[in-house]
């Protein structure tokens, strides 16, 4: 009788166990959840304020003037709402950014993956990103007062600010990015891959360029991706070395405003909330959303198509 009591309050006591397991379960997988659902509920309430804000802009004004106007002066008198102008300026600046960074980026994220030994990878890696850490403000007047006078001695005609020297800092900026998750990418890659490229007579580099790199696509393309996203949406070095004047061109040695420029611009002045020239800000930064959504969608397909691929 007593043995049978015994193994009764085991089992009951084995049961409470299980029971307070599970509860302590149930409330971790509750915590990771709330985690999880604070960045889905802080973008739609970034979506939220957008739409609100850029639905009352464009009751005043048209959307077909906001995309094909070439003027944007929101804050004149005769007052222009062309996007074109911003978007204008945030491309030059990201196609010079991107020009820098891409090639470079994808060069260093090889060297590290495939030709450097383990000591100069762990100097060189941490290195690099410490580039990721300086505030852009710092880029900003890095550009100002020391690129464009490098290159106004090639090309005295440059103004003090163009989008040159603020693109060729950015793109300085982004280069970690390409570069560790490239590198990253590209370390991922199986050892059999090299192996077997090296047992059929290829190089070194005939193995980077012809087996790791085609093997690593999805992982750099998406490396390429968030260096774009940066890109354009940057704000403080334009801010700073492009000079915020809305101009319609594409050269960059001329002086233009971005999307980004403009709203520090008008964010940091005296419009009062509710304004016109002030959901203009908003407009705009729907825009810049909507450009990057793009570049994170490009960058998912390409991921899903290469991988089919490799």
């Amino acid at each position: 009788m007593d043995e049978r009591l015994t193994g009764a309050a085991r089992l009951a006591e084995l049961t409470q166990i299980k029971a307070a397991r599970k509860r302590k379960d149930r409330i971790i997988e509750m915590v990771l959840l709330f985690a999880a659902c604070i960045s889905v509920f802080t973008t739609l309430g970034i979506v939220y304020v957008l739409l609100k804000e850029t639905l009352l802009f464009f009751t005043h004004v048209s959307v077909w003037d906001f995309f094909t106007d070439s003027q944007w002066t929101p804050l004149f008198d005769d007052a222009h709402y062309g996007i074109a102008v911003l978007l204008a300026g945030t491309l030059s600046s990201s196609l010079v950014a991107l020009l820098i960074a891409i090639p470079l980026g994808t060069i260093i994220a090889i060297y590290l993956s495939e030709f450097a030994n383990h000591k100069a990878r762990e100097v060189l890696k941490p290195v690099l990103e410490l580039l990721s850490g300086i505030p852009t403000i710092i880029y900003g007047f890095f550009a100002l007062l020391f690129i464009t006078p490098i290159i106004q001695k090639f090309y005295p005609d440059l103004p003090t600010f163009n989008i040159l020297s603020a693109g060729i800092v950015m793109g300085i900026m982004i280069i970690p990015y390409v570069s560790s998750l490239s590198e990253d990418a590209m370390r991922a890659v199986p050892m059999s891959l090299r192996e077997g490229s090296y047992a059929m007579g290829a190089t070194r580099f005939q193995t980077a360029m012809r087996v790791v790199v085609p093997a690593s696509i999805s992982g750099i393309a998406s490396a390429y991706i968030l260096g774009i996203s940066r890109a354009v949406g940057e704000t403080m070095i334009l801010a700073v070395a492009a000079g915020m004047q809305p101009n319609l061109t594409l050269n960059p040695l001329e002086p233009a405003a971005t999307v980004t420029s403009f709203i520090v611009q008008v964010a940091l002045g005296d419009l009062p909330h509710g304004s016109i020239g002030y959901q203009t800000i908003f407009a705009a930064g729907l825009t810049l959303l909507v450009i990057t959504l793009l570049f994170n969608l490009l960058g998912h397909w390409m991921r899903r198509k290469y991988r089919e691929v490799y």
